[in-house]
C-alpha cells in the first residue's frame, strides 16, 4: 500500500465570473522512504498540489490518504495535530522568527509537547547537529548566511521526526553552490529514511529525485523515475 494516496485530486477557484482549475484530477500513488520532485512551469498546480497535500487547503474533489488518514476526513482540530505529528513543512522564505536563536527557531514545534524545556532544547541541538550547525545554536537569523537558515528552516521541519517532509522552493533563494549543499542534504536525509516530497522549478535539481512527477495545467504531464546513472551524478 502506498505511503502517500493521492486521488482524483481537483481544486478549483470560482468567483462570480468564472472558475479557475488549479488541480485536475490528479492521481499519484508515493510509496514510503521516497524523494519525490514536483516540477512545472508557474500556475501549473505546484504550489496548490503542497498546499492540499500539507492539510492547509481542503481540494474540491478527491482525497489524501496518507499512512491510511484520510486527511480531509479528519476535523480541523485532528487535522492541525495531525500536521504537527506526520509533516514537516521547509520554506524558501525560511520563515524564521529573527529574534530567536537557531536552537529557540527549531524548538517552536515542540511548544506543544508536554516535555522539560531541557529535553526541547536537546532535541533541537541534536537535529541542528545533524543539518551541520552544532556551532550556531545561539546565533540570530541575522547571524546566518542564506545556506545556514535554510538549514535551521530544515531542522526545525525535522525536529517532531515527521514521516514527511514537504518542501516548497527550498533552494529558490540561494546560490547555485549553495543549493546544491541543500540539496546534498536533502539527499542525505532520504538516504536515512527519511520521505521528502518538494516543488521545485529548478531543473538542476531533478537528478536527485528519485522520481520527478511534472505538472502542467494542472495535470500530471510527466511521471519518470530517476535512471541510475543521474543517481551518480547527483552525489
Amino acid at each position: 500500500m502506498a505511503f502517500l494516496d493521492i486521488q482524483n485530486l481537483r481544486k478549483t477557484y470560482c468567483n462570480e465570473a468564472d472558475c479557475i482549475v488549479a488541480l485536475d484530477h490528479v492521481s499519484l500513488k508515493i510509496k514510503e522512504g521516497v524523494f519525490l520532485g514536483v516540477m512545472g512551469p508557474s500556475g501549473s498546480g505546484k504550489s496548490t498540489l503542497l498546499s492540499i497535500l500539507g492539510g492547509l487547503c481542503r481540494p474540491s474533489e478527491g482525497q489524501v490518504v496518507i499512512d491510511e488518514i484520510d486527511l480531509y476526513a479528519l476535523s480541523s482540530e485532528k487535522r492541525a495535530d495531525f500536521r504537527r505529528e506526520y509533516l514537516g513543512f521547509v520554506f524558501q522564505a525560511f520563515n524564521l522568527i529573527p529574534y530567536l536563536t537557531a536552537r529557540e527557531n527549531v524548538m517552536l514545534p515542540l511548544a506543544v509537547k508536554n516535555i522539560s524545556v531541557k529535553e526541547k532544547r536537546e532535541m533541537a541541538s541534536q537535529v541542528l547537529e545533524r543539518v551541520g550547525l552544532g556551532q550556531r545554536f545561539n546565533h540570530l537569523p541575522t547571524q546566518l548566511s542564506g545556506g545556514e537558515q535554510e538549514r535551521v528552516a530544515i531542522a526545525r521541519a525535522l525536529v517532531n521526526a515527521p514521516p514527511l517532509i514537504l518542501a516548497d522552493e527550498p533552494t529558490g533563494s540561494l546560490d547555485s553552490s549553495t543549493s546544491r549543499e541543500i540539496m546534498d542534504l536533502f539527499q542525505q536525509l532520504n538516504s536515512e529514511g527519511q520521505t521528502i516530497l518538494m516543488v521545485t522549478h529548478n531543473v538542476e535539481n531533478r537528478p536527485y529525485f528519485d522520481r520527478t512527477v511534472v505538472l502542467r495545467d494542472g495535470r500530471v504531464a510527466e511521471d519518470q523515475l530517476r535512471e541510475p546513472k543521474a543517481l551518480a551524478q547527483a552525489g
